[in-house]
């Protein structure tokens, strides 16, 4: 189609209206995607989340500057909450990327979770896939900040950095937030602040923790033996990945050239470990699983009778029935029993 061949050539415009018609849905997303997805599979994907006010924003806008001056090219999809009056996304903190703007080897989206959970809006994953085609040598991927279900990311980045900052009324906001397990490094942003060795001290002492509970390697698999010194960050002996802390003040850019650092070491890893391909194919699924509950949704909503769905809605909220009995009757009638 000749917007994908448009795209490939290095159209910027044809890019924009690629990722337009992935985040509207339908025909001529799934036409387009098809027709670029041979192309996919060269970019590094590195996610970053963590809580609201530990300065995500600033950190991508750092580490994007950091592969300019490599002069490798970066793709920016930056999931922001969705306003209640527009359906749109609320834009403030790209703000901060503003001096990129007119780099030809940036390209910035902002996205909206329209609803959707885990920190990541429906279409990122087709957006990723957009941009990967489109040729960008890394992309970040900055989620929202929303707390525990930020561990989606970890399904869809190669590379997984959670950001901690001292200061938010917790030693440690991973702990609460349950994604601790998904990180793949650990960024102390604002650590000209007061209280960023005791952020960077209690993440070791999780370390510790969950490395000398684990029978056979957690989500890292990093072991230590009790009481004994702890092992250095990145590749260990056994195959696995202990998460590095890298301390960092975005603000001034500090930090920023260790993180790619070790977004590199990470990506080596993956490489020559075969995570790589592992994480691949678990992605995959999981996109094919999503994939295949809308189409089943969307299919089967189109077959229902002219009101049947809010009769049966009508009766669950009168008590007449409950709602796993009406989907019950709902599959029954359209021989899915």
């Amino acid at each position: 189609m000749q917007l994908a061949d448009d795209l490939l050539a290095g159209n910027r415009r044809a890019l924009a209206r690629a990722i337009s018609l992935v985040e509207d849905g339908g025909a001529g997303a799934h036409a387009a995607l098809a027709a670029l997805y041979a192309q996919t599979g060269r970019s590094h994907v590195i996610g970053v989340t963590g809580a609201p006010g530990t300065g995500k924003s600033t950190l991508v806008n750092a580490l994007a500057r950091v592969y300019r001056r490599l002069g490798q090219s970066v793709g920016i999809i930056a999931v922001d909450p969705t306003s209640p009056f527009s359906g749109g996304a609320l834009l403030g903190d790209r703000v901060r990327m503003r001096d990129l703007a007119g780099d030809p080897g940036v390209f910035i989206r902002s996205m909206a979770t329209r609803g959707s959970l885990g920190g990541l809006a429906k279409a990122t994953a087709d957006v990723i896939l957009i941009l990967d085609a489109a040729g960008f040598d890394r992309i970040l991927v900055e989620t929202v900040g929303v707390g525990q279900a930020e561990v989606e990311i970890a399904s869809a980045a190669h590379t997984t950095i959670v950001v901690e900052a001292p200061g938010l009324g917790d030693e440690i906001q991973a702990i609460k937030a349950g994604i601790l397990e998904i990180a793949d490094l650990f960024a102390v942003n604002k650590a000209d602040h007061e209280g960023a060795d005791r952020t960077v001290a209690a993440l070791h002492m999780m370390q510790g923790l969950a490395s000398s509970s684990a029978s056979g390697g957690g989500h890292h698999g990093a072991q230590s033996a009790h009481g004994a010194a702890p092992p250095e960050p990145g590749p260990q002996p056994d195959g696995s990945w202990l998460p590095p802390i890298v301390k960092s003040v975005a603000t001034r850019g500090e930090g920023a050239s260790d993180l790619r650092k070790w977004i590199e070491i990470h990506r080596t890893h993956l490489h020559e470990t075969g995570l790589l391909a592992q994480r691949e194919t678990t992605r995959a699924r999981a996109e094919l699983e999503h994939i295949l509950c809308d189409e089943l949704r969307s299919r089967l909503l189109a077959r229902l009778p002219d009101g049947r769905l809010i009769e049966l809605a009508a009766a669950v909220a009168h008590r007449e029935v409950d709602p796993y009995s009406a989907v019950d009757r709902l599959l029954a009638e359209q021989g899915l029993s």
